[in-house]
């Protein structure tokens, strides 16, 4: 299967979207395979595998496609005490007040500022937009981030936009899946900050979003049986019949993202 990443702005080649497996965090680096770097029984029956050797993470943190940010970001705090033109700009409340009462109205608020070199890459939608959604509030911007990237998946095939797997973002973007078999228009994507005080350079290269393709079915859901118990018991007993590495060996099946 192909996805194809095409470029509608001209992104330093740099700044490409990458396979994950590419792009593993330090912490999982430098994380040792087993505690105590011993592979060996934990004495109650257990292993001392780490996180390191958990299948699940692995396969999640190679998941799909890392879509980065192809310039700096700077984010920095402001205070209104009375309301000005940039507050209202990228708190997207300009067609809300007229200047008249732009200059009578007198705000307290924090509110994040983003600056950048180049690129135009955020752009803002008004909180009304998603007044209940966690993490936004009555005087804050969404922010989206100006995704330059096409997306073509086979026919039958949608991509499901995630935040990064296992990495720490200061960028936390908002879910979301999209048909791009028959949608190949760049998708925007909304994010919020990680720390809503956070302050500080994100520097181009810095992973924004997991892009990870899957084949559209039909599921119908059912409660189990007996006889499901039954098969769920018999992978249970043969997954401890081993101390090390049983799930990898005997159930997990290799998944691809070149």
């Amino acid at each position: 299967m192909d996805i194809i990443f095409t470029d509608t702005i001209g992104v330093p080649k740099e700044y490409e979207p990458k396979p994950a497996f590419k792009m593993i965090p330090e912490w999982y680096k430098n994380t040792e395979s087993y505690i105590s770097d011993e592979k060996k029984p934990s004495g109650d029956g257990n292993t001392t595998g780490t996180i390191k050797r958990c299948m699940p993470v692995f396969d999640a943190l190679n998941s799909g496609y890392l879509l980065e940010t192809y310039t700096d970001i700077y984010v920095s705090r402001k205070k209104a005490e009375y309301a000005d033109k940039d507050y209202y700009e990228q708190t997207g409340k300009t067609k809300l007040l007229t200047p008249a009462k732009v200059k009578k109205l007198k705000l307290k608020e924090n509110y994040s500022w983003y600056e950048w070199p180049s690129y135009n890459p955020i752009a803002f939608h008004p909180p009304e937009q998603a007044p209940l959604y966690p993490g936004t509030t009555s005087y804050s911007s969404v922010p989206k981030w100006i995704n330059p990237w096409s997306i073509k998946t086979p026919p039958g095939y949608s991509s499901l936009f995630l935040p990064p797997l296992h990495r720490n973002s200061t960028f936390v973007a908002m879910p979301g899946v999209v048909d791009t078999d028959t949608y190949t228009a760049p998708v925007n994507i909304v994010f919020m900050l990680a720390d809503p005080d956070f302050a500080g350079l994100v520097p181009a290269g810095t992973p924004i979003a997991q892009v990870i393709p899957f084949q559209r079915e039909v599921w119908q859901m059912s409660i189990g049986m007996q006889e499901d118990l039954q098969a769920q018991n018999t992978v249970t007993a043969k997954l401890r019949t081993r101390f090390f590495d049983s799930y990898k060996n005997q159930f997990r099946q290799v998944k691809e993202y070149r």
